[in-house]
């Protein structure tokens, strides 16, 4: 591992090239917040992805991409005066010894729990009279990660269950509810009514948001788990697909037991 002086040499090198590419590529000086947004978000997905894999390499180097986008944001802001880099940090460090009294501070927490609690109430303090405490969810979130979001704020303030195991009563609630509307008697050839649709949808909801919070209770990452499962998927899909090439076979022609099998055996060579 690198000294904090290399440390530092390296960040400032970094500062000093995205200075030459502002100036001197026509590219990179044409650029806004608005222009690299996108790119940012697409950076920030590569570098999610890298680490569901598991690949260091690979989270180094997005790494390295979304610090690029940090890097730029500053140096074009600081163009106008608004801030520059050291502001960003500066910033950051006064939050965070702010939002860490049981560092900084007299407060004291025993556990990574303890903080969580402390790190809301703190960040209540910071705002105004009027904010609340689920105020603070970007409506930007994908669904499924601000479900997450949304039940640990409420629990950070108490509202969640005495124990992890009570959660499972709401989740075969909320199934026992989703199948009887899935029931509902439907004309042969006809489609649900929009109303039923409604229905069906809003149970749906709510089991997604039990099965949501069942897993933060259990201390799992949903966004995870199910990301990790689309992978899974789509590997051993991959498998019956060349499989069936081998054979002479279109997935079209082939039955769900042939496909079946194949799944068995992609699962056999995981």
């Amino acid at each position: 591992m690198h000294t904090r002086q290399e440390q530092l040499q390296a960040f400032d090198r970094l500062l000093t090239v995205m200075n030459d590419l502002r100036e001197k590529c026509p590219w990179d000086r044409k650029q806004t917040f608005e222009s690299l947004r996108q790119n940012t978000i697409e950076e920030a997905n590569e570098l999610s992805a890298a680490i569901i894999q598991k690949d260091m390499t690979e989270i180094s180097k997005e790494l390295g991409d979304v610090l690029l986008h940090i890097v730029f944001y500053a140096k074009i802001a600081s163009e106008t005066g608004e801030f520059d880099i050291a502001d960003v940090c500066n910033r950051l460090c006064d939050k965070l010894i702010f939002r860490h009294p049981h560092v900084y501070g007299q407060e004291a927490a025993a556990n990574a729990e303890e903080v969580s609690r402390l790190w809301e109430q703190v960040k209540l303090k910071e705002k105004d009279g009027n904010h609340t405490v689920l105020g603070g969810i970007p409506d930007s979130l994908p669904s499924l990660v601000k479900a997450y979001r949304i039940q640990d704020k409420a629990a950070n303030v108490g509202f969640d269950w005495e124990k992890k195991e009570d959660v499972w009563d709401k989740v075969k609630e909320e199934i026992s509810e989703f199948d009887a509307e899935t029931r509902t008697e439907v004309p042969e050839g006809e489609d649900p009514t929009t109303e039923q649709k409604q229905r069906m949808e809003s149970e749906l909801g709510d089991l997604l948001f039990a099965i949501i919070n069942m897993a933060r209770l259990y201390h799992l990452k949903p966004d995870n788990a199910l990301e990790k499962t689309n992978r899974k998927f789509i590997r051993r899909f991959n498998h019956i697909e060349q499989r069936a090439k081998e054979k002479g076979l279109s997935l079209n022609g082939m039955s769900l037991e042939q496909m079946e099998e194949l799944w068995q055996e992609a699962k056999q060579t995981e």
